[in-house]
């Protein structure tokens, strides 16, 4: 039984957090902090704990800390660096859910975040806390930098494809969030009616999760990635939609791409599912605990992806025997997959012909 603190617990992070904790057969959650309410019971502050648990919220003074081997920090950016080296200097490990030891490149930290790194040293030894890719160094990790939202939802996917040299390294991503994406302190932005029946992109071109992406895929790549990320906030209080466009490389009909995916999704690793092109597309609520990669196919899969398309109803109409035209300016067929073009064209006239 793993001992387990948690700073910052009543936070959004910090309370999920807890939840998942108090599930784990392996770990005992013994200290809870918070700098807003010591000293108040953890059934007080949210009656949902109510006859589930004993713990007193504490204040977060880390000398006073004892019996803890594994501390969560779910606190806001640039907060952790405070409590870092004490903590490690304790022996206590640390899985840091903020954005402080994310980035290896501390110029680019410091021009996101708008902070100053105080303890540099310590980026090149936090592991980045994807087990799916840097399983084997987290096992022995003193300090874990757990990613960022929007960053999960496109690195896991994009990052066989970089590694094995499949697509492009020009990369469009479109991600959707829910508002407690931008944690629980109130802001302007994220007032309900701000943000009730609205849809809208934003800090395009500047979020903070940008730099963590790239670097990142530029890890699996090997050399630079063109990376445009576009967040938007969606009306909803939690979930994110990732869409990532990309080009193809190389011919994905051989079995290299589908296996890789499928090796990151290995067993004891049940969060994330594959779904070919013709399966049903990715929902927030149905599928929510699920991340979802479409599974690469050959030439033939894509096809039917186009087929499906060509199936519906109000878009067949508008193809009609200018189905080919329509394909190409629509779809971008023939710049994102133009050495399946004739294959394309092939269904689209056969279709039309038994119209």
């Amino acid at each position: 039984m793993v001992r387990v603190g948690i700073m910052g617990a009543t936070g959004y992070t910090g309370l999920e957090l807890l939840r998942i904790l108090t599930q784990h057969p392996g770990v005992e959650v013994c200290w809870v902090g918070s700098e807003s309410f010591p000293d108040v019971k953890l059934e007080d502050y949210c009656p949902a704990w109510r006859g589930r648990s004993s713990l007193t919220l504490q204040k977060q003074e880390i000398e006073k800390l004892e019996g803890v081997e594994v501390i969560f920090l779910a606190l806001p950016s640039g907060v952790a660096m405070d409590y870092v080296p004490f903590l490690l200097s304790r022996g206590i490990r640390i899985i840091d859910l903020g954005a402080d030891f994310r980035l290896k490149n501390v110029e680019a930290f410091q021009k996101y975040y708008r902070l100053e790194h105080r303890i540099p040293y310590l980026l090149q030894e936090a592991v980045y806390g994807i087990p799916e890719i840097y399983g084997e160094e987290l096992k022995m990790a003193r300090l874990v930098a757990n990613p960022g939202c929007y960053p999960t939802s496109v690195i896991i996917p994009l990052y066989p494809f970089l590694k094995e040299k499949v697509i492009s390294p020009s990369i469009i991503v479109d991600s959707k969030s829910g508002v407690t994406g931008a944690g629980r302190k109130p802001t302007e932005d994220n007032q309900f009616c701000e943000v009730d029946e609205n849809f809208k992109a934003y800090k395009v071109g500047e979020h903070r999760h940008q730099p963590e992406i790239k670097e990142q895929l530029e890890l699996a790549a090997r050399e630079e990635v063109n990376l445009i990320f576009t967040p938007y906030l969606l009306p909803l209080k939690r979930g994110i939609l990732t869409t990532i466009y990309i080009t193809l490389e190389k011919d994905i009909k051989t079995p290299v791409v589908p296996s890789k995916i499928l090796s990151i999704m290995s067993a004891g690793k049940p969060v994330l599912a594959t779904m070919n092109l013709d399966g049903d597309a990715p929902e927030l609520i149905k599928k929510a605990n699920c991340g979802y990669v479409f599974e690469a196919g050959d030439s033939k899969s894509l096809a039917n992806g186009i087929l499906r398309l060509y199936k519906n109803e109000s878009l067949r109409k508008k193809l009609g025997e200018n189905g080919r035209k329509y394909i190409e300016e629509h779809l971008s067929v023939k710049t994102a997959a133009e050495k399946y073009e004739k294959l394309f064209i092939e269904v689209i006239t056969k279709n039309n012909k038994t119209k």
